[in-house]
């Protein structure tokens, strides 16, 4: 048995930040409690599959673009690198 929790980082307050939405908004948009956003926002738990490609779907974004399992960079710095035809690092 496996006891050592993985932690998924994510991008959840950023893109609903990007969006304009409060946790409310976000959390009536994938179907939960709005103290779930911030339990997500800040690590406390990792989303279910379901619940991560509701977030998927709904951001319009493939799930690594929100989800990973080392630390994000900034979006503007994956961008950035995209653009100038430098490979993403993440």
């Amino acid at each position: 048995m496996i006891t050592d929790k993985l932690t998924i980082y994510n991008r959840l307050a950023v893109l609903r930040a990007d969006r304009g939405l409060s946790r409310q908004a976000l959390a009536d948009a994938v179907g939960v409690n709005y103290q779930t956003i911030g339990y997500l926002e800040r690590g406390d738990y990792n989303p279910s599959l379901e619940l991560a490609f509701r977030f998927s779907e709904l951001f319009e974004l493939p799930l690594e673009a929100i989800f990973s399992t080392k630390p994000l960079k900034p979006l503007s710095e994956s961008l950035y690198a995209t653009r100038n035809g430098q490979p993403k690092n993440e």
